[in-house]
């Protein structure tokens, strides 16, 4: 792997970070550590969501730039008596993605137990069996243990956290960055990138980088922050589905890697602010800064609960193309990381109160 950058290194970090919904210290410290020198001021709402604050103006209107700390993973429910391991699932899975794939245990004590997600072998399934992705109810993890008794001397116990095993590398094209937690570490390294880049910078008003928390199982961390903050516009940063991989329709997703952040025009969560989307896309052309369209029917972001927060929110969902995303890996490309920073940074820097008020009621 090539030498890393500041950046890379930044987003190394955060993807090797360990932090499902509701166990997000790993990653907040992390995020904290490189936002807080761009900041004036760091706070946490009562969930442990962190608010980062930038004053441009302190009478200008509040930008909420918010990415998600939390990843999708895995909660140990019980341990049976030869020492395996049943969990529930924290997060969307898809069933296919997971067996035989290595995970770590992060116990109570914060040590991390390596161990492999297993199932009925296919050899002694039926013929009929075989054909069917196995079920997620009929899967464990083995740890190596031989006994209850001896995974808890381990530390292990119900409800300790379980994350994908994997470890950040930069690929042989070396625009594009393979990582667990793409979804959302991303969005945290741009609240991190945009703070950094405004630091010497005049922008008419007060900007939030945001890194909240437990996205992933209801949005609920952008409720609390937002409600704490009380944006007069939000955005939300965050992965989305890439369409350039083989047996992807263009009816079912036209984005590509490369090709500049995607401007999510609807989600299952929220139709996007039509004012500030057009701000967004001309600010864009003004600056040939590339952008794609994309529509997700099928998931939804923390605008998703920002825009529909304290009196409501014109909020706008941005998203990088990733591949593979809920899975233990995912593919993503520099370039649509640093057009995302450069689009909200050009952004922001043209959000007076006047904008606002135009970008709002239009």
């Amino acid at each position: 792997m090539p030498k890393l950058d500041e950046t890379l290194t930044m987003l190394k970090e955060l993807t090797d970070a360990k932090g499902i919904p509701g166990n997000e210290r790993e990653p907040r410290e992390v995020m904290e550590k490189y936002i807080a020198p761009f900041a004036d001021k760091i706070e946490y709402d009562n969930l442990g969501s962190l608010i980062a604050e930038k004053v441009g103006d302190a009478n200008g209107p509040k930008i909420m730039v918010a990415g998600h700390l939390d990843e999708v993973g895995f909660m140990i429910s019980k341990i049976d008596d030869k020492g395996f391991l049943s969990f529930q699932t924290v997060g969307g899975w898809w069933s296919q993605v997971m067996l035989a794939q290595r995970v770590t245990i992060v116990t109570r004590k914060g040590d991390n137990i390596t161990g492999i997600m297993g199932s009925k072998p296919p050899h002694i399934l039926s013929a009929e069996a075989r054909k069917k992705a196995a079920d997620i109810k009929d899967m464990f993890i083995d740890i190596g243990a031989s006994s209850k008794e001896e995974a808890m001397e381990w530390g292990v116990l119900p409800g300790d956290m379980v994350v994908p095993y994997f470890e950040f590398s930069v690929m042989n094209n070396e625009k594009l960055l393979l990582a667990k937690a793409w979804d959302n570490r991303i969005g945290c390294a741009i609240a991190v990138d945009v703070l950094k880049a405004l630091k010497d910078e005049k922008h008419p008003n007060v900007v939030y980088g945001v890194g909240n928390v437990q996205e992933e199982v209801g949005l609920r961390g952008a409720k609390t922050t937002t409600n704490k903050i009380k944006p007069d516009i939000g955005f939300a940063v965050d992965v989305g589905v890439a369409g350039d991989t083989p047996g992807i329709t263009a009816k079912e997703s036209t984005s590509k890697m490369g090709e500049g952040p995607q401007i999510v025009l609807f989600d299952a969560s929220m139709v996007s602010h039509k004012g500030l989307r057009d701000f967004v896309t001309d600010t864009a052309d003004e600056h040939n800064i590339p952008y794609q369209f994309e529509m997700i029917p099928g998931g939804g972001t923390d605008a998703g609960s920002m825009h529909i927060s304290v009196n409501g929110v014109p909020s706008l969902s941005i998203g990088v193309a990733t591949r593979y995303i809920h899975s233990h890996a995912g593919i993503l490309h520099r370039d649509d990381y640093e057009n995302t920073v450069k689009l909200i940074v050009e952004v922001i820097k043209k959000l007076d109160r006047d904008a606002v008020n135009k970008i709002t009621f239009n």
